[in-house]
């Protein structure tokens, strides 16, 4: 079986399903670390238990993402264009996966009390390098597959990478992962290998077992999908890069509508990154959550998010990619709004109270469980709104252009992400409050709504299309 690729006729291929799914199989490898240690156990376990200063925590967290959303912002726009002159993206994202790999196992030395700039640094090196190679794996998709299919071949690979994210968290929950009271994981064992909760042992564990995740599923990838053939030597390719960046940028005044969707789409990032980034600490700061109910929570928010992608790929395929990523936004705005009005006794700012009674188990309260349902909206349109905003671009340039353009995506991306960590930080700084902090996505989340809503689609003229 083959897939037609809709390219120039220079450049039609047919891709094998394998190649495809090989593709598609990044996500899949790529996912647990941002599942597993940026949102759901790693960080939330850096926020309450490596140090005995949550809110402090919290800021230096969020700083921590703010500095790799800086140094992504700088250097993606950079790379995606020396790689359109390179050709091959391979290497690129075997370099990144070195850099990534070596970090996230490093973890483990992550113990209570020791010095956090030792994680900080980790992290921010693994969340660089795991960006990068999204840049390059992106710029592969438009050669790869038809602008129909686009939609939803990206939401799949999306879905697959979110099932890769659930057994992980899920084998970390269920062994690895033990109550600090009992000693016991969640279906009764002692965790394996003799972790020792108090010590942050089933935590640090993720960070080796995302690498190892990693390790062994982007190897499809790189045996089974086609790369673009070897382009310039790579110091010319850097020269010929650079050029064309300023080039790009400036070809951006003449495509109004691509520079509307990238400022949209920078604007909502922003909020989405927050999300991720903060939603698991938040939720664990507010409730004293521990290890096993945050992990119990991020499986029911991935189960979530797998039928959010599939049911996307349809929602894409019919009604286009702009349309999926709005409704996914109002969705982000309700579920956000819902999380930030909802603490100990109450929802929606006290309008809603709950009694202080606790039920026997997980999730005694009915605040957590509020919490929770407010989080399965945030699973429904986490997947979809990224993965669509994918297809969307992909539609929107031709192949050839994709490797700049996807930089100039990943830049849209990141190049204010930090602001909304860095609004968190400093709003929780001033008001002592991670509520306050939090409510600082909204902006984001409605502003890029707001910008996207008059934006073209496709957002710009594709020759191998005819698309406008």
């Amino acid at each position: 079986m083959a897939v037609e690729i809709d390219m120039s006729p220079a450049e039609t291929a047919k891709v094998p399903a394998r190649g495809i799914w090989g593709w598609m199989l990044f996500d899949w490898a790529a996912q647990p670390f941002f599942t597993v240690v940026t949102t759901f156990i790693f960080g939330p376990y850096f926020v309450s238990r490596m140090t005995s200063d949550p809110v402090s925590a919290q800021a230096t967290w969020s700083n921590t993402a703010t500095i790799a959303s800086i140094i992504i912002a700088v250097l993606s726009p950079i790379l995606g264009s020396i790689a359109d002159q390179s050709g091959s993206r391979k290497p690129w994202i075997g370099f990144f996966a070195v850099i990534k790999i070596v970090s996230l196992s490093l973890l483990w030395t992550a113990a209570p009390g020791s010095p956090v700039f030792v994680p900080v640094i980790l992290i921010i090196l693994a969340t660089v390098s795991a960006e990068f190679s999204v840049v390059f794996n992106d710029s592969m998709m438009p050669r790869l597959v038809t602008p129909q299919t686009v939609g939803r071949i990206s939401n799949i690979a999306w879905g697959l990478g979110y099932l890769g994210g659930i057994i992980v968290l899920t084998a970390v929950v269920t062994l690895l992962a033990a109550n600090p009271k009992t000693g016991m994981t969640l279906i009764g064992r002692p965790p394996l290998f003799g972790l020792d909760p108090a010590s942050g042992e089933d935590a640090r564990i993720t960070g080796p077992i995302s690498a190892l995740w990693y390790l062994i599923f982007i190897l499809p990838m790189f045996f089974f999908t086609p790369d673009a053939t070897k382009g310039k030597p790579f110091g010319e390719a850097v020269r010929a890069g650079l050029s064309e960046l300023g080039k790009t940028l400036g070809e951006l005044r003449g495509r109004s509508g691509l520079a509307r969707f990238l400022i949209g789409r920078m604007i909502y990032q922003d909020g989405v990154n927050g999300l991720l980034v903060l939603g698991g600490v938040f939720a664990a700061a507010m409730f004293q959550w521990s290890t096993l109910e945050i992990g119990l929570y991020g499986i029911i928010l991935n189960v979530v998010a797998i039928f959010g992608c599939l049911a996307a790929g349809s929602v894409d395929r019919r009604f286009g990619s702009k349309f999926t990523v709005l409704l996914s936004l109002i969705l982000l705005i309700v579920a956000t709004f819902g999380i930030i009005s909802t603490g100990p006794g109450y929802t929606l700012f006290g309008a809603v109270s709950f009694s202080a009674a606790t039920t026997p188990g997980l999730f005694g309260t009915a605040a957590e469980k509020t919490y929770i349902l407010f989080g399965i909206l945030i699973g429904l349109a986490f997947g979809p709104v990224q993965a669509s905003s994918r297809s969307y671009l992909a539609r929107s340039v031709p192949p050839k252009e994709a490797g700049r353009y996807f930089g100039i995506y990943a830049l849209s991306g990141r190049v204010t992400s930090f602001m909304a960590t860095l609004s968190f930080s400093m709003l929780t700084y001033w008001t002592g409050s991670p509520r306050v902090g939090m409510a600082s996505v909204l902006i984001y989340l409605g502003g890029g709504f707001l910008v996207l809503l008059t934006t073209p689609y496709p957002a710009g003229s594709n020759p191998s299309t005819g698309l406008k």
